[in-house]
């Protein structure tokens, strides 16, 4: 553990969060006994009860922090994400904490000083991590206890990890300099010194004091990344390859294990686990809610339907949603019945004679969108999302678009943060695959949330539906 991730690393946030946890303890214990917002009723315990079980608060907190991996990780973390981790280990460690107290019986101990114990913990190990990193920055500053690493290579791929590690220096990283593959090394490199060709690995690395070689070679270099790795096999560095993949890299990128095989992610929805049960529960109830409350609006928009233009009420249309898979998204009604059969599929256009007296209205104003909560509720759409299109443009757009087919990672929506952003109807492709792209990218319920805010703040009138 303390190699992975750094000594001083790991020595500073265990103090830090062991000096959080006796805080949060002990404010647990006077929030129960001294705020007494509920009433005691078997008298009040002395506080050397409550320490005499610090060992095991902290004996549960190492044991949870080895099940989430806390003290693991070599890259940095936005707060959010940090916080995220501290709240899952204290939830491990707080199960941790019962399971080892069930069986002593020499005291009984208030529940609600472990409820207190585990709303205050994250909270208070945030703040304390807060100090902690920057006394860590500062060490770094001064070059206590950094990692010497050499990077083999001087491509764009070897500058960028260079780039990207220096980027987390505070974590311990130092770039020494570059081992070259090409036959003229350059003196420098993404103003990094060249130390070296890539036949000198071993004799560099011992000369230089390194720690750590990371091989950041192109593909075409297979040969001498071989040699390289056969040359550094009997030395004390750690190796690490970095893959030539990053251009193939695309959403939510990174590495598994399937039983001890590293397989590279270039791109995977960001709904896995509770991410999606979560994303799935909010559609089913919001949805779900929102057909309840505008079912009066429904039946009146029906019957307008109804009674403006023969034909059906609903428009069932295919589109091609999650994974490519094609379903029918239903519409209320905005064109004649035979709209298409002279055109074919083609995109609405300003005062397209198609429509009806009402649908020119519905169209413009979104209602005729609401039934595609029935497309939500059955679980083919989201409340948010990219929006869906019809294949027979999706065959043009996934021609003509690098990426376009990545929209299709996340489940398609109602509104989206390119509709949002004024992207809809016929605008840019090129600009709402970028939002599309980087509503996926930066998904959260959080986010879903804001978009479906400020969809009703802006308004459904758009001058691009038509």
């Amino acid at each position: 553990m303390l190699r992975r991730y750094g000594q001083l690393n790991v020595a500073l946030l265990f103090a830090g969060d062991a000096l959080a946890l006796l805080a949060a303890w002990l404010l647990a214990y006077w929030a129960r006994f001294g705020l007494e917002f509920i009433p005691v009723a078997r008298g009040y315990p002395p506080v050397g009860t409550y320490l005499v079980v610090l060992p095991f608060v902290l004996a549960a907190w190492l044991a949870a922090a080895r099940i989430t991996h806390l003290y693991h990780h070599r890259a940095g973390l936005k707060s959010a994400e940090e916080m995220t981790r501290l709240s899952y280990t204290m939830a491990w460690a707080v199960l941790i904490l019962i399971a080892l107290t069930f069986f002593y019986r020499g005291e009984s101990y208030s529940r609600l000083v472990v409820v207190y114990f585990m709303a205050l913990g994250p909270a208070l190990l945030f703040l304390v991590r807060r100090v902690m990193w920057s006394a860590i920055r500062r060490l770094r500053r001064r070059g206590v206890d950094m990692r010497r690493i050499l990077v083999a290579g001087v491509s764009p791929l070897a500058q960028r990890t260079a780039d990207r590690l220096e980027a987390y220096r505070y974590l311990g990283f130092q770039v020494i300099g570059h081992l070259s593959e090409e036959d003229a090394p350059p003196a420098r490199v993404g103003g990094r010194p060249v130390l070296g060709r890539i036949g000198e690995a071993k004799a560099v690395a011992e000369r230089e004091e390194a720690v750590e070689v990371y091989v950041a070679l192109p593909a075409e270099k297979r040969q001498e990344q071989e040699r390289l790795l056969n040359d550094l096999a009997d030395s004390s560095v750690d190796l690490r390859v970095v893959p030539d993949l990053l251009d193939h890299m695309r959403l939510n990128a990174g590495i598994e294990e399937l039983d001890g095989l590293p397989v590279v992610l270039l791109s995977q929805t960001p709904l896995l686990g509770w991410s999606r049960v979560g994303k799935r529960a909010m559609d089913a109830a919001l949805g779900s809610l929102i057909v309840a409350l505008l079912s009066p609006v429904l039946f009146l928009i029906a019957a307008l339907v109804k009674l403006s233009s023969p034909g059906p009420v609903l428009y069932a249309q295919e589109r091609m949603g999650l994974d490519g898979v094609r379903f029918q998204m239903y519409k209320f009604r905005s064109m004649r019945a035979d709209a298409e059969r002279e055109t074919g599929a083609v995109w609405a256009r300003p005062g397209d004679d198609r429509r009806t007296w009402l649908g020119g209205l519905l169209r413009r104003t979104s209602l005729d969108e609401l039934p595609q909560l029935l497309n939500v509720i059955r679980g083919e759409m989201s409340l948010v999302g990219p929006r869906p299109e019809r294949p027979v443009f999706v065959e043009q757009f996934r021609r003509k678009v690098p990426g376009y087919m990545l929209r299709h990672k996340m489940k398609s929506g109602m509104t989206g943060w390119a509709q949002v952003n004024g992207w809809r109807g016929d605008t840019s492709i090129e600009k709402r695959i970028e939002y599309d792209l980087y509503y996926i990218e930066h998904w959260s319920l959080g986010l879903d949330l804001k978009i479906m805010w400020l969809t009703v703040w802006k308004g459904f009138v758009s001058r691009n539906a038509y």
